[in-house]
C-alpha cells in the first residue's frame, strides 16, 4: 500500500508550497496529460494517466512509495476524493485543495452562488440535470462529452434561459461565454466547460439565505396549502384532500418532471413544483394557463404552462417521471401509460369510470391502486357540515421503472 497519498487541487495558479512539497517527495503521479506536464513533477515519478479513478485506486493501493493525485479545482467536491477513499482501497488521503471550477465560474460571472444548485450531468444523468435547470433559478451544470451546452440546450426547448459557458477554465486557452439556451446548440464547445444556467424567479433573499440551494423555508409551511392560496378558484378535482394524496401517491422530487393535465387553477402544479421538481401545466382553457402561471409566480416557483387539448398536445412533451391526469377521462390517461412514467395519479367521479381506467393501466402493465376518498369539512363554530367531497382516486406504479 502506498505509504502516503497526497491528493492535490490545482486551479490554474502557482502550486502551493504544500503542494510543491509533496510532489517533490512523490514517486507515483496521477493526472490527467496536463497534470502530468507540469514542471514540478518529479522525472523520476512512476505517472499514471488518470482515466479510470478506480483503476488508478488500486495501481496507488499496490504501489510502494509516495503517491500524489493531480485534479482539476476542489478534488472533494464531485471530484476524485470520493472514490479514492471508497474502502475497498484502504487508502488514507490527505487533500490539497484548489479553487472548485464553480467557484471559480461564479467568481468570472461576477455572481454569488450560495443560492445555486450544483449538478454533474452525464450521459445517463442529463435528462434529470436539464429538470433542475427547468425548476429552478440558478444552476450550475458540471459537464461531461455528450452532456454539454448544446445538448441542456436542445433540451430545455421552450423554456428560456441564459447560459454562463466557462471553458477551459484556469488555462492560457480559457473562455467564458454568454448565449440564451436557445443559440447553445448552434456553436462547438471546448471540453473541460462548465454552464451557469440563469432564469425565472429570483433566488436567495437579499441577505444571502442561511442554507445553500434553494431554501426549503421559503413560502408558506405545508405540502398542500388551502384553496385561498389559488384565489379560492379550485375545481372538485382539485380539493386540497384529494391533492395531498396525489402529492403522496406521486411523490414528485428535485430532478423529476411532472406533467400536471388538466391543470385548472393550477394548485397542483405549484406543489410539484413547491418540492423541487420540474412541472409542466396543461390546460385547454386559456384562463386556467393565465392562473396557473399567476400562482406560481405569487408562490415563488416556476413552471412551463403549455395550452392545448391532451392527448394529441402530450406527443411533443419531453418524458415524465410522473403525471397527474386532472381532466380528459381514460383516453388521456392511456395516451399517458403510452409514454412510461413510473408513477400516475388520476380521480374518477364513479366506481364503473375508475374501474376503465384501473384495466387500462393494468394492461399497459401497470400496478394499480384504487382507493375511495371521502372528506367532510366542517363548520368548527357550529360543528355542521360545509362541504363534502368524494372521489375514486387511482393510481398505477410502472415496476420496471426505477424509482
Amino acid at each position: 500500500m502506498a505509504d502516503r497519498v497526497t491528493v492535490i487541487g490545482w486551479d490554474g495558479s502557482p502550486l502551493t508550497d504544500a503542494a510543491r512539497s509533496a510532489l517533490g517527495a512523490a514517486t507515483l503521479v496521477a493526472g490527467a496529460a496536463h497534470h502530468l506536464a507540469l514542471p514540478e513533477v518529479p522525472a523520476t515519478a512512476e505517472r499514471i494517466r488518470l482515466g479510470s479513478v478506480g483503476l488508478a485506486a488500486r495501481r496507488i493501493a499496490g504501489h510502494r512509495g509516495t503517491a500524489v493525485v493531480l485534479a482539476d479545482g476542489d478534488p472533494g467536491f464531485f471530484g476524485v476524493v470520493r472514490t479514492l477513499r471508497a474502502p475497498e482501497f484502504g487508502l488514507e488521503v490527505e487533500v490539497v485543495p484548489g479553487v472548485s471550477s464553480v467557484a471559480a465560474a461564479f467568481a468570472r460571472a461576477g455572481m454569488p452562488w450560495d443560492d445555486a444548485h450544483v449538478v454533474v450531468a452525464h450521459p445517463r444523468t442529463l435528462r434529470r440535470a436539464v429538470n433542475v435547470c427547468r425548476a429552478h433559478p440558478k444552476v450550475a451544470v458540471l459537464t461531461s462529452p455528450g452532456a454539454g451546452p448544446a445538448e441542456l440546450g436542445l433540451l430545455l426547448e421552450g423554456v428560456h434561459r441564459t447560459f454562463v459557458i466557462c471553458e477551459e477554465l484556469g488555462t492560457a486557452r480559457e473562455q467564458v461565454t454568454v448565449v440564451t439556451s436557445d443559440k447553445a446548440a448552434d456553436h462547438t464547445w471546448r471540453d473541460p466547460n462548465l454552464v451557469i444556467v440563469i432564469g425565472g424567479t429570483a433566488g436567495a433573499s437579499e441577505d444571502g439565505g442561511w442554507i445553500a440551494g434553494r431554501d426549503p423555508s421559503a413560502g408558506p409551511r405545508g405540502w398542500t396549502l388551502p384553496a385561498e392560496s389559488y384565489g379560492g378558484l379550485v375545481g372538485e378535482g382539485e380539493l386540497e384532500p384529494l391533492r395531498a394524496a396525489q402529492l403522496a401517491r406521486l411523490g414528485p422530487r428535485m430532478g423529476d418532471l411532472v406533467w400536471d393535465i388538466g391543470c385548472g387553477s393550477g394548485a397542483f402544479a405549484t406543489e410539484a413544483a413547491r418540492a423541487g421538481a420540474a412541472v409542466i401545466a396543461v390546460d385547454r382553457d386559456p384562463r386556467a394557463c393565465d392562473r396557473t402561471e399567476s400562482n406560481a409566480r405569487a408562490l415563488g416557483v416556476q413552471l412551463q404552462v403549455v395550452q392545448g387539448t391532451a392527448p394529441h398536445v402530450l406527443e411533443n412533451l419531453p418524458e415524465p417521471d410522473v403525471v397527474r391526469v386532472g381532466g380528459g377521462g381514460a383516453a388521456v390517461v392511456s395516451a399517458v401509460a403510452d409514454r412510461r412514467p413510473q408513477r400516475i395519479v388520476t380521480h374518477a367521479a364513479t366506481r364503473d369510470e375508475a374501474e376503465i381506467v384501473g384495466r387500462d393501466l393494468t394492461e399497459h402493465g401497470y400496478r394499480v391502486e384504487c382507493a375511495l376518498l371521502q372528506s367532510v369539512e366542517l363548520d368548527t363554530r357550529a360543528w355542521t357540515e360545509r362541504e363534502r367531497s368524494v372521489a375514486f382516486l387511482l393510481s398505477g406504479l410502472l415496476p420496471d421503472r426505477t424509482p
